[in-house]
């Protein structure tokens, strides 16, 4: 990375770090101590600002240790052992301050992303008919194999079945640390290259779903008055290939009025729990709603970085004759499908998070 970067990099830190010395003499003024609310959002974005901060400390001092240690190695007045001594620690150091370095580099791109460990992963079928559905139930496989292999927690919250054993839709909750920093990548138009199931003369087709990934937001960022902004309707829930669930009104349609972003849920029998799991997924579309008017209105270059999680743009094919995964986004192509469907993304996922990196830092 070149030293006009870091020399940004750097800037931004150090314009941080003074951030956190201004806050740490707000909370230790008399006014704010005695004020509850005001102290408790003061630590609250001092905690956030201490994720940088800290490290940069441990950076800042590990680079004084380096510039110390080179330099009595190259002093000529000391004894030879002493120097070679140095030179030693110089090279530990050195290694020390690069992964340090690395370290910041990721984390100050990152940062709001790390602090997010719970998401709402959508999938749903597009065009492909039952196959369409088939590849969204390959995909949700694939989702649910990784986080198996990561330790994450996934949780159906709701689904809709094909009559071959597809999903039209199915969401989603998946929770661990920095999940959206891994799973985050994973929005837009996937789609397959493949030999369809129902298709008798060999032909290969071109199928395709939809991935959305949002963040799920804390209770605290976003507040919907459920009584006056949100319009509910009830009905009875359908389950695959049309056959009832149950015959009572248990299915939640929830309709948000300024927005006009709307939810349903009918994959629980109870009323009460798809009243729930509705809610728990408006607030994330809402929270989704507004962070992209933000992050628009703040940053007209974040159109040019990966992640955005724009449905209409087509970020990956799965060749199944190839054996083939191109992520259109970064131009790869690895020939291990059969890997990946097994919910090995580790290569995908890190070759898009380095991508993501150098196009944020040259934004900085």
């Amino acid at each position: 990375m070149s030293d006009t970067v870091n020399e940004r990099l750097f800037a931004k830190l150090e314009e941080l770090s003074a951030k956190a010395s201004e806050l740490n003499e707000q909370l230790m003024d008399q006014a704010v101590a005695s004020d509850p609310q005001k102290s408790l959002v003061i630590t609250k974005e001092l905690g956030k600002l201490k994720r940088l901060v800290d490290p940069y400390q441990q950076f800042r001092n590990v680079r004084e240790n380096l510039e110390e240690a080179q330099e009595l190695a190259h002093d000529k007045s000391q004894d030879v052992e002493m120097r070679e001594l140095a030179e030693a620690e110089a090279v530990e150091l050195q290694e020390q301050h690069n992964q340090l370095l690395e370290s910041l580099k990721m984390a100050i791109v990152s940062d709001d992303d790390a602090s997010i460990d719970s998401i709402i992963l959508e999938i749903r079928a597009g065009t492909g008919g039952d196959e369409a559905a088939l590849f969204a139930r390959d995909l949700y496989e694939m989702y649910t194999r990784f986080c198996e292999r990561k330790k994450l927690k996934a949780e159906v919250l709701d689904q809709s079945g094909s009559d071959l054993g597809g999903f039209k839709e199915v969401t989603l909750n998946i929770k661990g640390p920095e999940v959206y920093m891994v799973l985050g990548y994973e929005g837009g138009g996937h789609r397959v290259q493949r030999v369809p199931e129902t298709e008798s003369q060999g032909r290969i087709h071109t199928s395709a779903a939809t991935v959305a990934v949002l963040p799920e937001p804390e209770e605290v960022d976003i507040s919907i008055n459920w009584e006056t902004e949100v319009e509910e309707f009830v009905s009875r829930a359908g389950g695959p290939g049309g056959q009832n669930v149950n015959k009572v009104s248990s299915a939640i349609r929830l309709v948000h009025k300024e927005t006009g972003i709307a939810v349903s849920m009918r994959d629980e029998k109870s009323q009460h729990k798809n009243r729930a799991k509705a809610r728990r997924v408006m607030l994330t579309r809402l929270y989704d709603h507004h962070r992209q008017q933000t992050d628009a209105k703040r940053d007209n270059a974040r159109k040019s970085m990966i992640g955005s999680g724009d449905r209409s743009q087509r970020v990956r094919t799965y060749n199944y004759p190839q054996k083939r995964v191109s992520d259109h986004r970064i131009n790869l192509d690895l020939y291990q499908l059969d890997k990946i469907m097994q919910g090995d993304l580790d290569e995908l996922i890190e070759a898009l998070q380095t991508h993501d990196k150098q196009q944020r830092l040259k934004n900085l």
